[in-house]
Formats: structure tokens, C-alpha cells, sequence
């Protein structure tokens, strides 16, 4: 099964560049590149999906 999010990706003003998943409130990563974020994204969302699934939260639809 393939699921798709959007990401808000951001400069900050050290140079990181920050990705944030709105759909999945918490899971957000950084990183120097965005190659890099990119790689990074992918483990947060599979890591939040993974905890969402071990313990479903209430606010949950």
C-alpha cells in the first residue's frame, strides 16, 4: 500500500533545511541538503506511521 503526504520544506536561519509533515502532527526532520532531508522524511513518516499504528491516538479520524 502506497500513501502519499505532503512535506513544507523550509530554510532556517542556521541553513538547515527543515521538512514538516502537516498530516502527521510531530513527525518532522532536518538536515544540511535537501537530498539528504529527502532521505530523512521518508524515515520520519515510516517511523510516525509505525508509532501510530503501535498506539493509536484518540484524535485520530
Amino acid at each position: 500500500m502506497s500513501r502519499e503526504f505532503s512535506v513544507v520544506i523550509e530554510l532556517d536561519e542556521e541553513g538547515y533545511y527543515v521538512g514538516s509533515v502537516p498530516a502527521l502532527p510531530g513527525c518532522h526532520t532536518q538536515a544540511r541538503s535537501l537530498d539528504e532531508l529527502i532521505d530523512r522524511v521518508r524515515e520520519a513518516i515510516a517511523l510516525c506511521l509505525e508509532v501510530e499504528a503501535i498506539h493509536p491516538s484518540s484524535t485520530s479520524p
